[in-house]
């Protein structure tokens, strides 16, 4: 079983009206403009999963400034997720501090969405180290029974589009605000993972998990084994970053990695398995602080 936990879908209507959403969402423009950027829509994720093998695919839209937009993004979701039933996940996208983005979460959960993100803190003005900012939101999906998905960034080395400010340290910190916050932190967590080698992190991380989007981009293969060597074998998910890159890459480092099958098992669909029906039921086995 394959569960790809990080997949990118676009409204008709956003595609069509790219160029002029553009003027007024600035970090959306920088990210469509950016040389590595592709379109999709549902049917091209379904047409990918099918050439892949993938079983489910986690989906969501972008994560804009307006909340008018996230909720188009929103109803093109719940919609998909309707019409292909168990093979999406759907996500939902809110600008944090707009007022109405309580309404908006709430109204995507009753239509079965099951968390929020991916959220880009810095093109939503959205200070994740601020609890007076967090804390409603942090309050909303525990009550609901959603995670977070959130973008995050390595500080260190090169830069591109929607790279953002929110490195481990800023990540860290959201995680010791609101231990009862289930977060999966994007492209690794920018390094976020090896800070659970420290034994009062591994209790404030204990709600983390990590997906693998872009590390074709970003990382050698030594990425995966160091991983499981910090002891995270059971928070890593499997996330293409899809339309921008595809199954194919990753099993091309996988390959490389020289990992056990039943690591892979995990990596691929376990550990997404066990975030969305009973976070802690495949943790891994590392002692806990």
């Amino acid at each position: 079983m394959i569960i790809d936990a990080h997949c990118h879908i676009y409204p008709p209507e956003i595609i069509r009206d790219a160029e002029r959403i553009a003027r007024k969402e600035r970090y959306f423009a920088r990210l469509i403009e950016g040389k590595v950027h592709r379109w999709s829509t549902a049917e091209d994720v379904v047409r990918q999963m099918d050439e892949d093998g993938i079983d489910q695919s986690w989906i969501f839209g972008f994560a804009f400034a307006d909340l008018g937009l996230c909720s188009l993004c929103n109803d093109y979701v719940i919609d998909a997720v309707g019409k292909y039933g168990d093979r999406f996940a759907g996500l939902a996208v809110v600008p944090p501090l707009a007022r109405g983005a309580d309404e908006e979460i709430l109204r995507c959960r009753t239509q079965g969405l099951v968390g929020v993100g991916e959220l880009f803190p810095q093109g939503q003005n959205f200070d994740i180290t601020d609890v007076r900012q967090t804390w409603r939101l942090a309050g909303m999906l525990h009550e609901l029974n959603m995670f977070l998905l959130l973008h995050s960034a390595e500080p260190v080395g090169h830069d591109y589009p929607g790279k953002g400010t929110v490195g481990p340290k800023e990540a860290a910190e959201l995680c010791l605000h609101h231990p009862e916050l289930c977060v999966l932190f994007a492209h690794f967590g920018g390094g976020l993972w090896l800070y659970e080698l420290m034994p009062e992190m591994r209790l404030a991380l204990s709600n983390a998990y990590y997906d693998s989007a872009a590390w074709p981009w970003l990382y050698s293969p030594d990425v995966l084994p160091a991983m499981v060597s910090a002891g995270v074998q059971g928070k890593i998910l499997y996330g293409s970053d899809f339309p921008i890159l595809t199954l194919s890459r990753y099993e091309q480092l996988l390959r490389q990695c020289g990992l056990p099958g039943e690591i892979e098992e995990r990596f691929l669909s376990r550990n997404a398995l066990s975030l969305l029906h009973g976070r802690d039921a495949l943790r891994n086995d590392a002692p806990r602080a």
